[in-house]
């Protein structure tokens, strides 16, 4: 694997294969010593162009536990915001000796180009990009669902027939874009419910059901049901109404929490607004996976970063 830019690139086989591979980091972290001497002499550059605290340490832990040198970039108070490209800023990476780049930015696109610009031969992680694709997110998602409805007996298999439905912002959401197309390869069924105004114009090409009705979508019983955040900068955007018709309509609250299958897990992508698209009653139960997401979040990024830069990398 050359680079990992987007889930819809990823075959079954290979996006099985990098499950698998994060089935033996997880065992890693029960270990005592819970390092690994994998990527020793190896250096990993987080490269932010947006803030995500959550998603950069994840990253940081799973460098660090591969014996990695980690350099932690923020294009806030550097270079970038005095106006250095992408360009010249892959150059100085490059001239640092960097193996492999973790990259974030608000332009949908970004990490490709970096990866087929010639500037910096080094393995590229798409960390998030506009509203495109967070590949991770979706295989730290896939790996979690995969461990609760095959209760340990998960390696070797997708998700065949799992039926997820993904709720909230689907139109600015690369979570959403990325878990479609992953969940859709490994054999699942997704169904995206959603204000009519947060659906993207056209979803034709997309392998999933669209509704607008969420209590329609509980009362079918889904395996899994995704909760996204509503982004706070979108609520005066006229999208909807207000959070509090949002949350009546669209929300996880206690009553539609309660009559979910009993077999259904709930999963968010973080950082929750409790109230608001997710009741606490939902959040902190056993049935929820929020936080085996974060540990399963350090887990697939490092069996991601063992692909990219243990050995020599190939062309993918």
């Amino acid at each position: 694997m050359r680079h990992l830019l987007s889930t819809k690139a990823l075959s079954r086989d290979e996006a099985i294969s990098l499950l698998d591979i994060a089935e033996d980091m997880a065992d890693v972290a029960n270990r005592e010593v819970k390092k690994l001497p994998t990527l020793r002499g190896k250096t990993v550059v987080n490269l932010f162009f947006e803030d995500s605290t959550r998603t950069r340490i994840s990253f940081e832990a799973a460098a660090k536990r591969l014996s990695a040198d980690v350099i932690n970039f923020s294009a806030k108070g550097s270079s970038v915001s005095k106006g250095e490209s992408l360009k010249d800023t892959a150059q100085t990476l490059a001239a640092m000796g960097a193996d492999g780049v973790v990259i974030r930015h608000p332009a949908s696109g970004a990490p490709q180009v970096l990866a087929g610009s010639g500037w910096i031969d080094a393995g590229i992680i798409n960390a998030g990009d506009g509203t495109h694709e967070h590949p991770t997110q979706a295989l730290l998602d896939a790996f979690t669902i995969r461990r609760r409805l095959h209760d340990g007996a998960s390696r070797g298999r997708g998700l065949d027939g799992v039926t997820v439905t993904i709720v909230g912002d689907i139109l600015h959401s690369r979570v959403a874009r990325s878990n479609l197309w992953l969940l859709n390869t490994l054999g699942a069924h997704v169904t995206f419910i959603a204000p009519p105004t947060l659906v993207p114009a056209d979803t034709s090409a997309w392998p999933a059901g669209i509704g607008y009705d969420l209590d329609a979508a509980i009362d079918a019983g889904p395996d899994v049901v995704m909760m996204l955040r509503i982004q706070a900068e979108r609520m005066n955007a006229a999208f909807f109404p207000n959070s509090r018709e949002y949350s009546r309509r669209w929300g996880l609250d206690d009553e539609r929490f309660a009559r979910l299958s009993s077999h259904s897990i709930v999963m968010h992508p973080g950082p929750m607004n409790r109230g608001l698209e997710i009741s606490s009653a939902a959040a902190d139960s056993d049935r929820s996976t929020v936080r085996e997401q974060v540990a399963n979040g350090v887990s697939v990024r490092m069996a991601a970063l063992y692909l990219l830069l243990s050995g020599d990398r190939e062309d993918h």
